[in-house]
Parts: C-alpha cells; structure tokens; sequence
C-alpha cells in the first residue's frame, strides 16, 4: 500500500511558470489556486519560475482567494516567468529545495514547456539528497527534512508551440493561433487587392503545428514545417502551385514559414531564402512578414481559459491526493478530456521527435506528432495540389452540397474545403441555395474551382441557410430537384434542423427512388448540440463572441457595483451559457439541463447580498436562453434588483444573433475542413463500394468515424433536442470550484474551505483585499 505523507497542518502547494510566457497561464494559475484552497490547502505562488524558487524570500507569497481575482482575461503570467541558469546547476537547485522546504512546501504545480518540466522532474528526483546535505551543512532541521521527505509534481504544459507529446493541445496554443489568424486574414485582403505574395513566419521552434494550423485555417498556397520538408525542387514547384491558382482565379498567395522550416538535407529555410525563390522562378517580389512575439500576447481565448481551468483543477486535486509512489504526471487533455501522462514519458517522446527529424525519418516524425496533426498534413497536401480542373475526371459524381439550421460561423470554410477537394477527386460540386427551401425550389447551381476563393474564414454562409424542416408533402419538391440535376450524392452541412431533415428523408426512401443516394450530414450548430460531436462548426467562434462580451460587461458591472443577467443563445443546450460563463469567471450560471426554482433563487439573492456587503464590485449571472420558461433574463434582473436594495443594481442583457456572426474562429475554420475532407472521402468510400447510406460525422477518444442514421434517435433526447450524453457537464464541476465562492455564512474575505485551514493553522480569518495582487 502507498504510504500517505502525514504533515502537521494544511497541506501547501507552490504554484509557478517557467519558461516562456503563454496566454491562458493565469487562468491556470487561478484554477490551481481556488481548487486548492477550496479543498483546505494552502497555496503559495513561486514568482519568476525557477529563479523565485532559488532566490526564495519574497519570491515565495502565500495566495488567497482573491489574490486571482481579476486574471483571467489578462495575457502572460501574472506571477512572472523567467529562465534560470542557476537551476540547471546542482546548487541551485539545492537552494531552491531550501527556499521551499522552510515555507512548507513540497508539492509543486509546474506550469511551463518541456525545459521546465525537465527541471522539475529532476528536483523531485534529488530531493532526498539535497535536503541531507542541507541538514549535514546545518542549513535545516533535520525534523522539517523529515517532514518533507519528497517532492510531489504536476505538470501542465504552458507553451503555444503544442509540441508536448501526450495532450492535444497546451496552455497558449490557441490563443496564438487566433493572433496569427487575425494577421493572416488582415494580410490577405491587402494581397488579394494587389495580386501579391506575401511571407508570413510564425513562431513554433522545432514544431510545425502552429505553421501548419495556419496555413490550412488561413488558406495558404504553400507551407514550410520542420517535420515534413519540402521535396529537392521545391522553389520551381512552389512556384508552379502559385501560378496554376492565379491562372484559376486565385487573387492571394500566402505562404507561411513555421521558424523551424528546413529541407530534407537539414539545411534551413527562411523567409529570404523563400523570397529569393519567387524572384528567381516568378519574377515576383514578395512581401515578408515576420509576425514574432504578438503571437504570445493578448487576453487569452475561450478554450485557453477553459481548458486551462480544467487542468489547473485536475492539477491541484493530483497534488492533493499524492503519495509517496505517485508518479509525477502532465496533465494535458485529449477531445476535451482531461488525461494523465507519466511526465518522464512525455518529455522523452517529445524530444525524441527532434530525434526523427535529425534523422531525416521525417514520415516518423509525422506520426509521432499524433494523428491529427498527420491528417493535417494530409488535407493541406491535398488542398494545396488541388486541380481547378476544366473537364470533370472520367467516372466523377455529381455532388449536391446543401445548408440546413441555424448559421453557423465556419459553413463557409466546410464548403470550401468540400468543393476544392471534390473537384480535385473529378466531381462535379453542386450548390443548393437556401437550405431545404431552396432545395425544394430546385435552386441549383455549378460551383467552379474560383467561386469558392476567399470563402476560407469569410463568416456567414454564402450559399445560405433556412431553419425550415420539410413535411412529408414536400419531399417530391426534393426528389424533385435531385433527379433534375442527377445528383448522385448530398453532403449536408447544419444543426439539429439539418439531421431531422435527412432523418425524415431516409423514413421516405421507398417512396423516392430519387432518396436512394449516400448522404453525409456534418455537424454546425453554434448551440453545440449534435449526437457523438465535441465541438460542431460554429460552437467556437460563438463562444468567443459570448465570452469577450462577458469581459466588457464585467469591466463596466466593477465600475458601477452591478449585477448583469446576461442572457446567451443555445436553445435547450447551455453549453454557450456554462462554457462561457466558465471561460469569463461567472458566479452564477442557469441551465436547462438544470432549470431554475424558487429555492435556487433565494440562496442566490442570499449570496449576491453577501458578496456586494462583503467589498464585491459586480457579479455576474449567465441564463441559457431556455433555462426556464417563467423566469426570463428580465425576470432574474428585476427580482436581483428588489432584494438588492441599496447594495447594489441589476441589468439584463440579451446578447442575441452577435454570436453568430462574425469570421470563424481557427478552430472552427480547422474543424470544418477536416469534417469537409472526410465527407468526400465517405462518398467516394460509398461510390466505390455501391453503397447509399445515409450517415453522420461522430468522434469517440479514439478516432472520427461516420455513423448510419439508423443510430441517430438512440443518441438524442429529441424534446429536448439534444444529445443524451454532453461531454461538457462535467465543466459544472470545475466551475463551481474556481468561479463560485460561497460569500454568505463566513467570516469576511473567507473562501470555501479556507475558514476550516485557517483554524486548523489557529487563525482568524480576516477581511482581504476586494482586489487580488495581481489585479491591474
């Protein structure tokens, strides 16, 4: 049995960041922070990473509650990062062990790249014998040695290059996507305006991810990754890829330059060497732009925020719960799911990519990234040597290509990516105007290779959209147009609407010969609420759009002692509500799934009282727009603001169809070219082999796959239009730890939990700042 480290008083962790700076840090921070403390610990935060641990003194601060108040939405660390040469060092490292041994601290939540990790797992590993020598040189008693005899570690990746093996995605990655995005669709209207090529380079050192992400979301012509090199010619065939798009109508040519970029004889590759290229073969000068360290600043985005709460808490409980066997894990997350990797493992994986790449087995390289980033390779490939073809390839399909549901942010890229890729495959790609309306209406027509150029992140849905579902009566208007314009196949893009459409459709099959065709319905819905999906086309961008509403609406509540109700979309789903409310620290969030009752509500006017008499500034409640059928946004505010008093006022928002404009975000853009990609593979697979099943997209841990509609009423609860299982309930959890403090009943300033550690230490808890530490 494990021997369960006894030690007198709360347990303390020491949280720090080492290495590199990266958006969604703090929100980790936050997370280790309120989790632990809310579970009775004690919590101290390691300024300046590693070199805080070594100088110790007031490098070494005891956080509470309130100290991360305010952090959430700001970039960086707010507890300071640095690279320490005096760490790498054996004595170093001993004064570290000093410093944290006499604040009582022996479990450590590291948040930092692979180097930081590395460090860390070999302090854990010399522990023991640095606090002998301590004790031998008279530095510390040879009790607290005893009552500190290992270090505990949790790992969670800070780095937006996303080059750690065992997580799909670390602390900083997406936000640094986003900024790159913004850049590359602000450089590409300037390009398009002139016929010019631009050279973009994005940061990633040894990992290609973020120079690869980018240029798929962005709709580059060409890219350059250390993992997969370009072939010896690349320069005449980059530039043959950009003459045969201009000569298709493309306007812009983009090319990125991920830092790392080399060739296959090791040699490297920058942007001047890329210019040089264009001048040579096109006789074209190109523009470059080094984008450089934007890509690490700015308020982080929804999933850095989080996601990164989801594994500051799973962090905190690990450190909580470890023994002396424990093995130091990172904690990363896999679809949206919190994994535990042996960090040892990890860290030599990733190294070893470096290997492979000096090695030149650069198709190992590839698959060691995972097969995500392999498939990536796979769709950018096959877009960038996409064929704009004048004639349609012997033995082609005609494929119809249809909107059906509300908009969702991202429609236009998945018809991109469709149309491009299925006339590369010797399709002919059909558009349907205006959803099943349209449809009915025969409202058809030919999409060339051109017409679909600049439709990568261009928001709303060009070939538009209707949330009308057809009766039985309507269906011949559909057989219809199918038989009209001998449709062989329909790829279907859209929410809930989209697959009762088709559901109705396969029920009339025998009575349509027309219906007896493969369709493939992909999920889009910003209400996130379709069978076996984590996150359709759409859900992203809106949540974003919510979120940094939330932020302003935060920022003018504290000026003004306000409560706001702030009423989200998402029909009988509230993941925009709870993920939001989440990812913009909400105190209070109401769900369908949930409802609202009487009792709810007098606890909460009981606990908004407190917080407001108790120093509080604002507060902020978030309503699911079908939380409740009596108890509207209005409702909520005007109740809020008759038991507020004096204390404090109440306005309702309905932030409404905001959320689902604007350009999509580069997850959606990446999510819908995949879904897009692997619907013309299933109809090709399905044409092949003489098949006309009808299917949808779904994902499990393990891979995407397309399931029969026969499935489909097994996984719904169709009055409640929703999927039976929603992955993100289990963010009700970790929101109620870092979001939700319980005001009322306590002494002044006291968080839940820390009422209890403070008599355990024989302390009073007394009344702390309204504004942490941090806070701006």
């Amino acid at each position: 049995m494990p021997t369960v480290l006894e030690t007198p008083g709360p347990v303390r962790i020491g949280v720090l960041t080492s290495g590199g700076d990266a958006p969604g840090m703090n929100p980790a921070i936050r997370a280790v922070v309120r989790s632990a403390l809310a579970a009775g610990a004690e919590v101290f935060a390691v300024r300046e990473g590693w070199q805080g641990a070594v100088n110790g003194g007031e490098d070494i601060v005891a956080l509470e509650w309130d100290d991360v108040s305010g952090i959430m939405q700001r970039g960086g660390t707010v507890i300071g990062t640095a690279r320490c040469q005096e760490f790498r060092e054996r004595d170093g490292r001993r004064a570290a062990a000093l410093n944290l041994v006499r604040n009582g601290i022996d479990r450590l939540a590291v948040v930092g790249g692979d180097g930081s990790l590395t460090g860390a797992d070999t302090l854990r590993q010399e522990w023991h014998e640095l606090l002998e020598e301590l004790v031998a040189e008279g530095r510390l008693d040879r009790q607290v040695a005893d009552t500190h005899p290992d270090l505990m570690i949790a790992g969670l990746v800070g780095s937006i290059d996303n080059d750690m093996v065992g997580t799909d995605m670390t602390i900083g990655t997406d936000t640094a996507l986003h900024r790159i995005i913004e850049a590359v669709d602000a450089i590409a209207s300037t390009a398009a305006s002139h016929q010019r090529i631009f050279i973009v380079e994005v940061m990633g050192r040894e990992c290609g991810y973020l120079g690869l992400n980018s240029a798929v979301a962005g709709g580059a012509a060409y890219v350059f990754i250390p993992e997969a090199p370009p072939a010896e010619g690349w320069q005449q065939h980059m530039c043959d890829l950009i003459q045969r798009g201009r000569a298709a109508g493309r306007r812009d040519s983009l090319i990125i330059v991920a830092e790392g970029a080399r060739d296959r004889a090791g040699n490297p590759i920058h942007c001047d060497d890329v210019r040089q290229a264009l001048q040579d073969n096109l006789g074209q000068d190109a523009r470059v732009t080094i984008l450089g360290h934007v890509q690490r600043g700015g308020s982080p985005t929804a999933y850095d925020r989080w996601m990164s709460s989801m594994v500051g808490v799973a962090a905190a409980e690990e450190l909580l719960n470890a023994t002396r066997d424990t093995v130091p894990v990172v904690i990363g997350v896999h679809r949206n799911r919190i994994i535990r990797n042996p960090l040892v493992d990890a860290v030599r994986a990733t190294r070893a990519i470096g290997d492979l790449v000096r090695a030149h087995d650069f198709e190992g390289a590839v698959e060691a990234r995972g097969d995500g980033f392999r498939r990536m390779v796979e769709i950018f490939n096959a877009l960038a040597e996409a064929e704009p073809r004048v004639t349609h390839g012997h033995g082609g399909k005609r494929i119809g290509i249809v909107h059906a549901g509300g908009l969702a942010p991202g429609m236009n890229t998945a018809v991109w990516a469709a149309v491009r890729l299925g006339i590369d495959a010797g399709h002919t790609m059909l558009g349907i105007q205006g959803g099943f309306p349209g449809f009915m209406k025969g409202r058809v027509s030919e999409f060339a290779w051109g017409d679909v150029e600049g439709w990568t992140g261009m928001g709303g849905a060009e070939l538009g959209t209707r949330r009308e579902v057809p009766q039985s009566e309507e269906l011949y208007g559909i057989a219809r147009t199918l038989e009209e314009n001998s449709m062989d196949a329909l790829l279907v893009i859209g929410g809930f609407n989209a697959y009762e459409a088709v559901q109705l459709m396969q029920a009339e099959r025998r009575r349509y010969p027309a219906f007896d065709l493969p369709i493939v319905v992909l999920p889009a819905s910003i209400d996130n609420n379709l069978p076996e999906w984590r996150m359709a086309v759409g859900a992203d961008s809106a949540l974003n759009v919510a979120m940094e509403s939330l932020d302003r609406i935060k920022q003018s509540a504290a000026a003004s002692r306000r409560c706001f109700v702030v009423e989200t979309m998402g029909r009988n789903c509230g993941f925009l509500a709870q993920v939001s409310g989440l990812a913009a620290g909400a105190e209070r969030v109401y769900l369908n799934e949930e409802g609202i009752t009487i009792s709810m509500l007098e606890e909460d006017v009981r606990q908004m009282r407190a917080a407001f008499e108790q120093g509080r500034r604002f507060y902020l409640a978030v309503r699911n727009e079908e939380a409740a059928e009596y108890y509207t946004a209005d409702f909520l505010a005007r109740l809020f603001e008759a038991e507020g008093g004096d204390l404090f006022d109440v306005r309702p928002i309905i932030l409404g169809h905001v959320q689902q404009g604007g350009n999509p975000t580069p997850f959606d853009r990446l999510v819908a070219t995949r879904l897009a990609a692997a619907g013309i593979e299933e109809l090709d697979r399905q044409f092949a082999a003489g098949t006309s099943t009808y299917v949808f997209a779904t994902e499990s841990d393990e891979a995407y796959a397309m399931t029969p509609f026969k499935e489909f009423e097994d996984l719904v609860d169709l009055e409640s239009r929703r999927p039976k299982q929603q992955w993100w309930l289990t963010m009700r959890e970790v929101a109620e730890k870092v979001n939700n403090r319980s005001f009322a009943d306590q002494p002044l300033g006291t968080a839940p939990g820390e009422l209890a550690a403070a008599e355990a230490r024989g302390e009073k808890a007394g009344r702390r700042r309204a504004r942490g530490k941090f806070a701006g």
